[in-house]
């Protein structure tokens, strides 16, 4: 299975805009700049952003794939990922991404599912 978005970049880091597109159509042209990623300003989406969606659906459908193994089927799993950006060497690095999950899962105690 291989999947595949792409992003355009045009002018300079502080004063260029991207925009970007998932090869399945799901978006097209999803706008980012530097002032959003780096000053939380403007429209569009970010880089981090994107692996904040990506890391809390494959989350959801993961734990959901694990709870039918046990006999289980979740009747909602609601997953937040938040992704850290800060400094590593002098230069912009994802240093965690955080999960939180709320579940709904029919016969199933808190211990079992821990």
């Amino acid at each position: 299975m291989k999947s595949s978005a792409s992003a355009v970049w045009e002018g300079g880091l502080k004063d260029g805009k991207g925009r970007t597109s998932a090869a399945s159509g799901l978006f097209t042209d999803a706008p980012y700049t530097f002032a959003k990623r780096f000053e939380g300003e403007g429209g569009g989406t970010t880089p981090e952003e994107l692996i904040a969606a990506a890391h809390s659906s494959c989350f959801a459908m993961a734990t959901s794939g694990e709870l039918g193994r046990a006999g289980f089927t979740p009747t909602r799993l609601s997953v937040k990922a938040t992704v850290t950006m800060e400094k590593v060497d002098g230069k912009p690095t994802v240093s965690t991404s955080a999960l939180e999950l709320e579940a709904v899962i029919p016969g199933i105690d808190d211990a079992k599912f821990q």
